[in-house]
C-alpha cells in the first residue's frame, strides 16, 4: 500500500527542485520504472557531466602552462608556490585521464588553444610583453604533464 501511494505521488519537476529530481532519478533507475524516468532533462544532464572532465583538463591545462612560463620566464621570481601548482595541475590531469583514458588525447587537442590563453594570463602576471612568450606552445603535451620537466632548470 505504500508503495500504491509511492508510485501514485506527482515526481518532482527538474526546474522545482535539483537535488529532490535528481535523487528520484536515482530512485526510479534504481527501481526499474523506466516510464517514470525524465528522459529529456537526465540526458542533458549526462551530456553535461560527459563534458565536466574535459572542461576540467582544459582549464588545468591552461593554469599549468602558464606557470611553466613564468617558471621559465621568470627564473628569479621561482617559489614553493609555483612548484606547487605546477605539480598539483599536473597531478590532476593525469588523475581525469586515468579515470577517462578515452580523453588521453584531449590534452593535445586543446594544447594550442589553452596556450593562448596561458600566455595571456602570464604576460598580464608577470608584467612582460606579451612577445616574451613564443606565439606557439613551446612544450609537449608529454613534456607539458611530465613531472620530471622543468623548463629552465630544476625546482630548487
Amino acid at each position: 500500500m505504500n508503495m500504491a501511494k509511492a508510485d501514485a505521488r506527482e515526481l518532482v519537476a527538474y526546474d522545482q527542485d535539483y537535488h529532490a529530481w535528481l535523487s528520484e532519478q536515482i530512485g526510479l533507475l534504481r527501481a526499474g520504472r523506466w516510464r517514470d524516468i525524465d528522459v529529456a532533462n537526465l540526458t542533458d544532464e549526462l551530456t553535461g557531466l560527459a563534458s565536466m572532465t574535459k572542461r576540467e583538463i582544459a582549464s588545468r591545462l591552461t593554469v599549468l602552462l602558464q606557470h611553466l612560463l613564468k617558471w621559465q620566464f621568470q627564473p628569479g621570481n621561482r617559489s614553493n608556490s609555483w612548484r606547487a601548482t605546477i605539480s598539483e595541475q599536473r597531478s590532476r590531469i593525469n588523475e581525469d585521464i586515468a579515470d577517462s583514458p578515452s580523453l588521453k588525447r584531449y590534452p593535445s587537442q586543446v594544447l594550442e588553444k589553452e596556450y593562448g590563453y596561458a600566455r595571456l594570463r602570464a604576460a598580464d602576471e608577470t608584467g612582460l610583453p606579451l612577445d616574451v612568450f613564443p606565439s606557439h606552445c613551446p612544450y609537449t603535451v608529454a613534456q607539458t604533464l611530465d613531472e620530471d620537466f622543468w623548463p629552465g632548470g630544476e625546482p630548487r
